[in-house]
């Protein structure tokens, strides 16, 4: 990551912090990934080599162009899912002074229909960053939709226990999947789907 880069995203993360500051509603707020969990996310995702990332929750773009920047030297693209129009709007603004749009997909779309309709397989890195009491009613498409060997990363696992609780329960009985909390940001959830 270049140091123009680096500035705009530090821009963004504070400038999310200081809007968040000012909205009463939590449905309003950006609600940004943490640099310390983006980080991590880059990591992983470059040492896997992953090319096909999914995240469900774009806000204003943050997340996505760190997860944008990971996957571009390979050629790799983010399909990012929101329903908050004037989200997508401000994160394909920010996409674009990122240098990073041309890599990234922008959908309106309810994250559970967009899983659903995604191939067997097809995804390297998959990113739920949204309404943590849905995910348990996407079951069973986060797994179907990772390669093996593909990662699945969850936000909010140490901030929002009781929300995410139903969701764990699931990973933890699935055989398939291997997971891990790291305690970075809120709390990312790690789980690797089997090779074999």
């Amino acid at each position: 990551m270049d140091d123009a880069l680096r500035t705009l995203l530090d821009e963004l993360y504070r400038d999310g912090l200081q809007y968040d500051g000012a909205q009463s509603d939590r449905l309003n707020r950006r609600r940004n990934l943490e640099p310390d969990a983006a980080a991590l996310l880059s990591v992983v995702i470059q040492a896997m080599g992953a090319r096909t990332v999914v995240e469900i929750g774009t806000s204003n773009g943050y997340s996505t162009i760190w997860l944008a920047d990971a996957v571009a030297p390979v050629g790799g693209r983010v399909l990012s899912v929101d329903l908050d129009a004037a989200a997508q709007e401000l994160a394909a603004a920010n996409l674009a002074a990122a240098g990073l749009d041309k890599c990234v997909e922008l959908r309106r779309c309810d994250g559970g229909a967009v899983l659903a309709e995604l191939p067997d397989g097809g995804c390297d890195v998959l990113f739920l960053d949204s309404e943590r009491p849905e995910y348990p009613g996407w079951w069973p498409h986060p797994v179907r939709v990772l390669r093996p060997g593909g990662l699945l990363a969850v936000d909010n696992v140490l901030s929002h226990p009781d929300e995410v609780a139903p969701l764990l329960r699931l990973i933890h009985a699935e055989p398939t999947l291997t997971a891990t909390v790291v305690p970075v940001g809120k709390g990312e959830l790690l789980a690797v789907k089997a090779v074999s």
